[in-house]
């Protein structure tokens, strides 16, 4: 036991060193500094997560069994790898410019967005892994028997290390892979880790192979004639089985949920397929190198009964090398420990966003604009999917007993995930499949596959009786699950592969030719298919149909407050517009669908923008992108296409400015009563009791009064002519900047104390974080911005308890500083406006002033080097001040 408590606490040490990767990967990609995770190799090394426990001890087994038949599951993938141009690249690119985040989320996309297709492919994926997630369970309680010298054959019943492993690889997962929710899905920290663990068992395995050679087999020489004699050695080949085991594993690099994962929704750029083309199949053919000589050796040192799917670990255990053997049982880890996270991550992304969002919405009725932040109950409802997923893990381990070779069980799997593969590999190269044809072809394969393979691996009295599995259902024998329609067969794996696939591709091709699709399967199946053709393409919304605030009120609980402000505001310049509200051309909606789907997935993304538009359409001009139709003609609509949105964005813009110009014509007009108003109000008074004071005849008490209204509005008059100078000198340039260091925290400070709200109901709240920021720059004149924006609250918040909250947030090269109040807020009408001169909202005049407060203000911040805007969509009035980096490091 003492050996095996070590094991433990180097394994602690071990996983704990992964999360000290993984979290500083993470950080590093969120600075910014993230090139070298970007590289080819780490992208090639994080693919190695196809080389499981199943590879790592299951290959030596797999061989001690049945010779160099193991080779069949090195050399699908490699095959597919190096024929990479053909299948492997249009996948990244539709997977980039669709932003898919799953397998199941590519498949809905193609066949128009179908949720009820992405919940198929996500329960074939999480059913399939199921028996995978066992496998790693059980090789790694089967190491630790090892390690605690008892017997190395599966225990009956239910295992408690098994159950342990499963609660901390579920811990473990969480926190990797939950932490946040990244708007595009990719996970920077768990790959580099995973690259981190695929050195590890490259590295173990070819120790524990040179050991077996030169410190057991006394070299080459010596080992190669063991082999020679060997019953490994013997060329017996089923043409059919290695077909269908090459097959099997071609489509698991495919369609497994983990491989589809970091081949395609990790990838950072397409080149590095090119790499990975000729390395990642160098890669298995180093873990496959020394397996014949482990096995061989393994079977003529280790005692009769030994279990060969731990010659790995059992055979320096013999030799007394302790040391190797705990780096062995690292390497094996290793292999189960980063399946099964992935694995986790990318099943519980599918069930998230295809099952759990979509129930979740219905729910709340009729609107995407739901109050709260939904990003809090997509990582819930992903948290408690990785729970799920490793308790069916464990489950599917404990019923099995654990009992079947590490080989079979992993073919179990893949024969399940491979059921995907048809609709996979038709929606991209057929542009006449439907989603009538995916779903029944994916539903009559799953059900085959259930039937002759997943559902007795688990034995008789299960699932199915002993007599039910021997003569069929009701005595019908032609029903057996292993000889289906009275085909008997030696082999059950190649019997439901072939029965399962053959059905499932002939019902896809049949329901595809006889049922139509829709003009949005349409629309989606010529941007797969020629998706080199239409990667760019504008998307399927009718224009028109959306207010842009309740787009970035929903956007905001998608994405975060940030990316989705971002977003609006560079749409907005792309248009021509200031502000954070762009028009919702198709175009756009387009973009943040896209935009949104790297988080809630593809078909959750569209329902929640079609909740917004109120209906989800196709224009037709996508259904004119869909027509097959000549190039010429083609490339001439594209032209008109292009001249009519560009006459289209053009008037709009003529437009807004002539609207923007009618505003500022009737606001100067109007400033131009009131100036004179505001002019010769306080000139009437001074003159009326100047007369007054002049004719004599007042006591002491008069006097002083007159004198002080006199006074009073000589100084309102003096106030207004300073504005107006004021504005004048920051428009001319001719202000000089009294720059100096200081504490933001400090600047507001004095900002609330001078707009006079002590006596006052707004209650204004500060978050502290942030505000002991050193900055430099004339802190008088920010904070004369700062005052304006307070003063404003508390003249014009309706609220009845009024509300100002000031935060300051990091936004990469700028530092924004919120005032946001919990008031009705400005009318969209006049959020264009309220930035220039004489800009007075509504009836305003009841709260006084000339509307010259914000234009101030806006001329300030560009004399800083910054900006002031209106910021939408936050439920009440809100400005955004923005201060550049440069002026923090400055004040550093």
């Amino acid at each position: 036991m003492g050996m095996l408590n070590v094991l433990v606490t180097v394994s602690l040490a071990y996983v704990t060193f992964l999360f000290m990767v993984a979290f500083f990967a993470d950080r590093a990609a969120a600075r910014g500094r993230s090139k070298w995770l970007q590289s080819p190799l780490i992208y090639t090394l994080s693919l190695s997560i196809y080389c499981t426990a199943w590879t790592f001890y299951g290959a030596v087994g797999y061989a001690a069994r049945s010779g160099v038949e193991f080779l069949t599951i090195y050399l699908g993938p490699s095959i597919v790898m190096i024929g990479w141009w053909l299948i492997l690249r249009k996948l990244v690119r539709i997977g980039r410019s669709q932003r898919v985040t799953s397998i199941a989320d590519l498949i809905s996309s193609r066949f128009g967005k179908s949720n009820s297709l992405a919940v198929v492919v996500t329960v074939i994926a999480v059913v399939g892994t199921t028996p995978y997630i066992a496998l790693q369970l059980q090789s790694v309680t089967l190491a630790l028997d090892a390690f605690a010298g008892e017997e190395v054959t599966p225990s009956v019943g239910p295992s408690a290390t098994a159950l342990w492993l499963a609660v901390g690889l579920a811990l473990f997962t969480v926190l990797f892979g939950t932490r946040n929710l990244d708007a595009n899905e990719r996970h920077d920290g768990v790959v580099m880790a995973i690259a981190v663990e695929a050195v590890v068992k490259l590295v173990a395995l070819v120790a524990v192979g040179l050991f077996v050679i030169w410190g057991i087999g006394g070299g080459i020489g010596p080992t190669m004639e063991r082999i020679s004699q060997s019953e490994i050695a013997r060329w017996d080949v089923s043409a059919g089985r290695w077909m269908g085991l090459m097959f099997l594993s071609s489509a698991a690099l495919l369609t497994l949920p983990r491989m589809f994962q970091v081949m395609v929704v990790e990838n950072e750029d397409e080149r590095h397929l090119a790499t990975a083309s000729w390395a990642f199949p160098a890669y298995l053919l180093l873990m496959s190198l020394f397996v014949v000589p482990i096995a061989v050796l393994g079977l003529e040192y280790m005692p009769d009964g030994a279990n060969p799917d731990l010659f790995v670990l059992t055979l320096p255990l013999a030799e007394g090398r302790n040391t190797l053997a705990m780096l062995s049982f690292l390497g094996g880890f290793s292999s189960a420990t980063s399946m099964v996270i992935v694995a986790a991550i990318a099943l519980s992304t599918m069930v998230s966003n295809h099952i759990v969002m979509p129930i979740w919405l219905s729910a709340q009725g009729s609107t995407a604009m739901v109050a709260g932040d939904v990003r809090h109950v997509v990582l819930l409802s992903r948290r408690l999917s990785i729970m799920g997923v490793l308790t069916l893990g464990y489950l599917y381990h404990h019923t099995t007993g654990g009992g079947e070779a590490l080989a079979s069980i992993g073919l179990i799997s893949f024969a399940g995930v491979a059921q995907t593969l048809p609709a996979l590999l038709g929606g991209i190269f057929w542009r006449g499949a439907t989603r009538v044809g995916a779903l029944m072809g994916m539903v009559v394969g799953f059900v085959l596959w259930a039937y002759t393979l997943f559902m007795p691996s688990f034995g008789p009295e299960v699932f199915m009786s002993e007599t039910f599995l021997r003569e069929g259902p009701f005595g019908w024998g032609w029903l057996r699950p292993e000889a289906l329609f009275g085909i008997a067969s030696s082999d059950p794996v190649v019997h439901s592969v072939v029965w399962s696939m053959s059905l499932n591709t002939f019902t896809f091709f049949i329901f595809s030719l006889i049922s139509f699709p829709t003009p949005l399967e349409r629309l989606q199946g010529a941007q797969f298919v020629n998706v080199f053709d239409h990667s760019a393409r504008p998307g399927s919304w009718s224009r028109g149909l959306a207010e842009a605030e309740d787009l970035l009120v929903m956007a905001q609980r998608i994405l975060g407050p940030s990316e989705a402000q971002s977003l609006f505001r560079s749409e907005a310049v792309s248009q021509g517009i200031t502000g954070y509200l762009p028009e919702t051309t198709p175009e756009f909606l387009q973009r943040l669908e896209r935009e949104m789907a790297g988080s809630v997935g593809a078909a959750t993304a569209h329902a929640m923008v079609g909740q917004i538009l109120g209906r989800a359409s196709v224009t037709v001009e996508d259904l004119m992108a869909v027509a097959d139709e000549t190039a010429q003609i083609m490339e001439y609509s594209n032209q008109l296409e292009a001249k009519s949105a560009e006459l289209t964005r053009t008037a709009r813009q003529l437009r807004a400015a002539n609207e923007k110009l009618t505003q500022m014509s009737v606001q100067k007009d109007a400033f131009l009563s009131q100036i004179s108003h505001e002019l010769r109000t306080p000139m009437t008074s001074i003159r009326a009791f100047s007369e007054i004071l002049r004719d004599g005849g007042l006591d002491d008490a008069a006097l002083a009064k007159y004198a002080g209204i006199i006074h009073d509005e000589a100084i309102r008059l003096t106030r207004l002519l300073d504005d107006l100078l004021d504005l004048s000198v920051l428009e001319n340039g001719q202000v000089s900047l009294n720059e100096r260091v200081g504490k933001i925290g400090d600047v507001l400070n004095q900002a609330v104390a001078a707009a006079g709200i002590e006596n006052s109901r707004l209650r204004v709240v500060r978050s502290k974080v942030r505000e002991d920021l050193m900055i430099y720059t004339d802190l008088d004149r920010l904070s004369q911005v700062f005052i304006n924006l307070i003063s404003n609250a508390l003249k014009y918040c309706d609220a009845a308890r009024p509300r100002l909250e000031v935060s300051i947030r990091d936004l990469g090269d700028t530092l924004a500083i919120d005032f946001i109040d919990n008031g009705s807020g400005i009318p969209m009408a006049s959020q264009d406006v309220i930035f220039e001169k004489f800009s007075r909202v509504g009836s305003d005049q009841a709260a006084g002033g000339a509307g010259l407060g914000l234009a101030i203000c806006r001329e300030i911040m560009h004399r800083l080097g910054g900006t002031v805007s209106y910021l939408p969509g936050q439920g009440g009035g809100a400005f955004r001040v923005i201060l550049p980096l440069t002026v923090v490091r400055s004040g550093r």
